[in-house]
C-alpha cells in the first residue's frame, strides 16, 4: 500500500473526498514529523513507537572499489512495533 491507496481508503471509510482524505493523511504525518523533531518519539498506542536514534560514525567500505570511506555520524528514525499490530500481522 502506498500514500495514494492510503488517502484513497480514509476517503471511502469516511466518506468524504479524495481531497479532504489527502489533507486528513498529510497532517497526520506531519504531525509525526513534528514529534519527532520536537520530542523525539512519537507513541501511537497499539501500533507503534516512531523514535529518532543517533548513529555514530563508521568506516564503510565503497562496494565497487572495497576502499575504505568514512561514513558521517547522523540521526535516523526508528519503529518499534506494538503489541496490537503485530498479533494482527
Amino acid at each position: 500500500m502506498n500514500k495514494s491507496h492510503l488517502v484513497a481508503h480514509v476517503a471511502e471509510e469516511l466518506q468524504t473526498s479524495q481531497l479532504q482524505a489527502a489533507r486528513l493523511v498529510d497532517t497526520v504525518l506531519a504531525g509525526i514529523r513534528k514529534g519527532l523533531q520536537t520530542d523525539s518519539s512519537v507513541t501511537l498506542s497499539g501500533f507503534g513507537t516512531f523514535e529518532v536514534k543517533n548513529r555514530k560514525a563508521r568506516v564503510g567500505r565503497n562496494p565497487q572499489t572495497g576502499e575504505p570511506i568514512q561514513i558521517e555520524a547522523g540521526r535516523r528514525v526508528g519503529f518499534r512495533v506494538g503489541k496490537a499490530l503485530k498479533e494482527s500481522v
